[in-house]
Order: C-alpha cells, then structure tokens, then sequence
C-alpha cells in the first residue's frame, strides 16, 4: 500500500500520516509532484523484457511524452542480488536535486522517495502501480532498501538533466530508513 508521512521540518519524530490514495494525490499535488496510479493495458508475463514492458504501458507513456516533451523511455530494475546494491543505495541517500525531471513508474516492487519542499519533508513509499514525477530542482533522497526489489519505467527528456547535484545537506540522515518506514 502506498504511504505518505509528512513531516514538520526537521522533525522526523512529528509527521502526519496519508494512506488513502486520492488524499496522497492531493497532497503532492499541491507541491508539484505527481503521482497517480497506472493500470497495465495487458497482464505481463513473468521475466517481462524491456520491449514488453513499455509496449504494456505505452498509452500512459506517450501521454507523458507529450505533456513533457519526454524523449526516450526505458526500463531499469534492481534486485538483492545485485552485486553493487548497497553502493547504489548509498549514492541515492544523499539529499540531492536534478535539472530535469525525475519520473519512475513501478511495474514491480517498491522505494522510498523524500522530497524536501519548504519547511517540510515528504516520505512517500512507491509500489508497483504507482507513478511519481519529481519536478526539476526539488531537493529529493530515494531508499531502495537493504535487499531492492524494483523494476521501474523512467522518462527522460535529456541524459543531462539526469545528474544529481547533492546540496551537502545532512537531512537526510535525520528520516526513517526504507526499513523503519
């Protein structure tokens, strides 16, 4: 089930809990973030290639596309038997913002995104279904977990807006972890 916890600034010990979906839609909303949720055209077979997986969702990504002038699409994916799991976790726990857009949608799995708006900080659990768009510039972590399971389509208008720019920020340390969320 998809959660959102808002917190009050640094206060990871005071936060307002949203689990109700359109309420969870609202509330990013009003911050600039998108989230909803996606239906798959077809069911996807277990071990779903890249191609099959786009094909599945295509409706939804060309609608994307077109709003935001998206390029290209593709698929990546994360288990806990990668072998470079934990330095890619470490890489993402770092508060950080993007020039471009930073778009997932999860076909399978789970994350934590944070996103740090203000005087608040957003923690938000992604599960498969759910669609959320960052907008470029919002300061932002992502938890994979000890143990990653994921696959998630990403949209890209361009490779460059893709580079995190870390703010040197230590806040994200201050928040529940992907295991105590």
């Amino acid at each position: 089930m998809s959660l959102l916890k808002v917190f009050n600034g640094n206060n990871a010990g005071q936060y307002q809990i949203i689990d109700q979906y359109q309420d969870i839609s609202s509330e990013l909303d009003a911050i600039g973030v998108r989230f909803e949720a996606w239906e798959a055209g077809q069911s996807l077979p277990e071990g779903a290639s890249q191609d099959e997986i786009i094909a599945t969702y295509r409706e939804n990504i060309d609608n994307l596309m077109s709003m935001y002038g998206f390029q290209s699409v593709d698929v990546v994916s994360l288990t806990a038997n990668h072998p470079d799991r934990e330095v890619l976790r470490a890489k993402f726990l770092a508060e950080h913002v993007h020039s471009d857009f930073e778009v997932r949608f999860f076909v399978e799995g789970r994350g934590l995104f944070y996103l740090h708006v203000e005087d608040k900080v957003y923690g938000l659990m992604c599960e498969a279904g759910d669609l959320i768009s960052v907008p470029a510039n919002v300061k932002h972590w992502f938890d994979m977990g000890p143990s990653p399971h994921f696959k998630c389509l990403r949209l890209f208008t361009s490779p460059e807006g893709w580079v995190a720019d870390y703010t040197g920020d230590a806040i994200a340390q201050l928040f529940p972890n992907f295991e105590r969320f």
